[in-house]
């Protein structure tokens, strides 16, 4: 049985995050061999947050274990308590951003479907990010850039 302890496994920290994004974090499934479902342990520390707004086409569940994370969503900000569990709609209805504002840090464990090609799309920033299952095809581009189905396809 291969397991992994969320009070005393070690956290990683991405160095190319920018300044506000800077949580540390564990893949829990991929720590315990899981292949349907993917889990992620957050810290954030005061001040930070675990990505940008963006909603995907898959639903994703957050659990709050520690702290007050501010959870921005579609219908304004609210602030979750320590044991709170959240779903977060598959589309536009699930669009989320999790922001530790408060003076002490925040624990959660994300959950979501881990199947590719997956979609994310960033309403802030007007993007869209494809990953079809590798990392060499993986994009994000913004809306503007979008072209013609059959763009590039026929001859002249």
């Amino acid at each position: 049985m291969r397991r992994f302890n969320l009070h005393t496994r070690p956290l990683a920290r991405d160095d190319d995050e920018p300044p506000g994004y800077g949580g540390r974090y564990a893949r829990v499934s991929e720590a315990v061999g899981a292949t349907g479902l993917v889990v992620k342990l957050f810290e954030l520390e005061p001040g930070q947050s675990i990505c940008p707004y963006h909603y995907e086409y898959v639903e994703e569940w957050l659990v709050v274990l520690e702290g007050r994370p501010t959870i921005r969503h579609p219908g304004g900000e609210e602030v979750a308590d320590p044991g709170d569990a959240i779903c977060f709609p598959s589309g536009p209805a699930g669009a989320h951003k999790v922001t530790n504002r408060s003076s002490e840090t925040a624990r959660m464990l994300m959950f979501s479907d881990g199947r590719e090609p997956s979609v994310a799309v960033y309403p802030d920033s007007d993007k869209i990010g494809v990953w079809p299952g590798n990392d060499a095809d993986h994009v994000i581009v913004r809306r503007s850039a979008n072209v013609d189905y059959w763009d590039g396809e026929t001859g002249g």
